[in-house]
């Protein structure tokens, strides 16, 4: 198994989303919480390597800032 390069922290993102979602998130252009908003939870699920526990802890991080997802 290759080791997965460690791209965090990723601005604002928690780290505790995991490096290949905060890999990921970096490399479609989203490096921010409110950049995140920006997207529903089905548009960022697509990309590969964001989950469903990276989705319930960025939706964590977005409540604690009042912000949601797209929806």
């Amino acid at each position: 198994m290759a080791n997965t390069p460690d791209f965090r922290p990723v601005g604002d993102l928690p780290d505790a989303i995991g490096k290949t979602a905060a890999r990921e998130l970096s490399l479609n252009g989203i490096t921010s919480l409110q950049q995140v908003a920006d997207h529903s939870k089905k548009e960022l699920l697509a990309i590969h390597g964001v989950g469903p526990k990276a989705i319930a802890i960025l939706e964590e991080a977005l409540t604690s800032r009042n912000l949601k997802y797209k929806t």
